[in-house]
């Protein structure tokens, strides 16, 4: 092997970037603009998750399906009923088009011809040298962004019935009549709400008590109610025993509540987490450190090794492709100006949108970490079914809800269920990077009747707090 390595041509770089998805890419990009000469090492397909196998592909089925229930809905509005029939392949044709107009776009900038792409499999050699095909490649700073990947879970009967992944299901052309899906984060509720709505009979089941746990309990607890509105089947509590099957069907043996129950379905979805995609890049000789299989760096993006940052799915972070940018704007930033202050996250905007219906969007802090780290609030929120422009739209489920300090009313958090949670969030964002209070949403005009108004609903409520405090 050393004979080998010390035969292939080496080539220096400024910044090497491991991964050409939405994190690498905005690394890449950031070194570039800061006059670094920068290769990307990217052993394709070339596009990244984002892209090719998460958020544009399941937003581009999502919109099949709330068109369908919308049709559904029609005699409800005054109109007269339609029969709407899904057809799922065309669905898989229409995503299909549209990814490969986004990868395409993605393609033509990896390969700029001011970046140096190596379309190859990434190996460190040493912390400041690695291989790339038949090429070894030194580096003064290096980016890991080489995403995620399903996880393997250990249900006893699971691997021998056989699952789906979201890779899978996005890509699956005959409709199943039934599925399972296992468990409630983000991937599993979007596809969930999918596949009922084009006709699929489908049941959740979630180990932890709520829908969207890492969220607070409310949201997933409104979501579960629409869900079974809808005819979801949602259990939730359950510890997975085994799975079995025959040639027809596949079942889920789980206790709830002490008492052992059973669900069959034509397909199962295992939607139980994501891995980082590591164990090819042989970390052990980078000298990097992993903790429960993840890249653990601080606000800076840096490693246990200072030159090597790591973004996106890989480190210990929130996996959301807008923040996984922002993470390789920082690294980017941060490899290429090593004497200048570095670059930090600012943590207080995170955010996540989950695209169901109704929408579920939340930035800054829950009431769940408030009280974990003592943190004192105010918190109000106010109804969809109590808004008139919501009620307009017959879309009433969910809450708008606010969490403000208590001595100067500055917004801590926000949480949006309902109609264009994605959407509405943005106006808290802001408000919330200029350090703004609810006072000062009372004092914005919010035109009407919009959506947009209801927060100043819960927004006075928490100011009449404060005055009585």
């Amino acid at each position: 092997m050393s004979s080998q390595l010390s035969h292939m041509p080496e080539r220096r770089h400024d910044v090497v970037v491991i991964g050409g998805g939405s994190a690498g890419y905005a690394a890449a990009r950031t070194a570039r603009d800061a006059g670094a000469d920068v290769a990307i090492v990217d052993q394709g397909p070339l596009g990244g998750l984002c892209i090719l196998r998460g958020c544009m592909p399941t937003k581009t089925i999502l919109r099949s399906a709330e068109i369908i229930a919308l049709m559904k809905r029609a005699r409800e509005f005054g109109l007269s009923p339609v029969t709407a029939q899904a057809d799922l392949s065309a669905i898989v044709d229409r995503k299909n088009r549209l990814v490969q107009e986004f990868a395409d776009y993605r393609i033509a900038a990896l390969r700029d011809p001011r970046f140096t792409l190596y379309e190859s499999r990434a190996e460190f050699l040493s912390p400041h040298e690695l291989r790339a095909g038949d090429v070894r490649i030194r580096g003064g700073a290096f980016v890991i962004a080489t995403g995620s990947s399903a996880a393997e879970v250990a249900i006893p009967g699971l691997d021998e019935a056989g699952y789906l992944t979201s890779d899978e299901m996005l890509d699956i052309r005959r409709q199943p009549a039934s599925l399972l899906v296992l468990g409630g984060g983000l991937v599993a509720v979007e596809f969930a709400q999918f596949f009922t709505r084009i006709g699929t009979k489908v049941t959740v089941l979630q180990r932890s008590t709520t829908l969207l746990s890492d969220m607070d309990e409310d949201i997933g607890q409104a979501l579960a109610a629409a869900f079974q509105e809808e005819g979801i089947e949602v259990i939730t509590g359950v510890s997975f025993q085994r799975v079995t099957s025959t040639p027809s069907e596949k079942t889920v043996h789980f206790v709830q509540g002490g008492a052992v129950h059973a669900r069959s379905a034509e397909i199962i979805f295992q939607a139980l987490g994501r891995r980082p995609n590591l164990t090819a890049l042989n970390l052990e000789a980078a000298g990097v450190g992993v903790i429960d299989g993840r890249l653990v760096v601080g606000r800076d993006m840096r490693t246990s090794q200072p030159h090597i940052f790591a973004v996106g799915d890989v480190n210990d972070l929130t996996p959301i492709v807008h923040l996984a940018i922002q993470q390789g704007e920082t690294a980017g930033f941060n490899a290429t100006h090593p004497n200048e202050p570095a670059r930090v996250i600012d943590h207080r905007l995170d955010a996540e949108v989950v695209f169901t219906e109704p929408q579920i969007a939340v930035a800054g802090m829950s009431e769940r970490q408030c009280r974990e780290e003592a943190i004192p609030y105010l918190t109000a929120s106010y109804p969809f079914a109590d808004h008139g422009k919501a009620m307009c739209l017959g879309a009433v489920h969910g809450f708008v809800k606010l969490l403000c300090r208590p001595h100067d009313g500055a917004l801590l958090g926000a949480q949006i269920v309902g109609p264009e949670a994605g959407e509405l969030i943005h106006e808290l964002i802001a408000v919330m990077y200029f350090h703004g209070t609810a006072q000062d949403l009372l004092r914005i005009p919010h035109y009407h009747p919009t959506l947009a108004e209801i927060v100043t609903y819960p927004a006075e409520s928490i100011v009449e707090q404060m005055g009585r405090a």
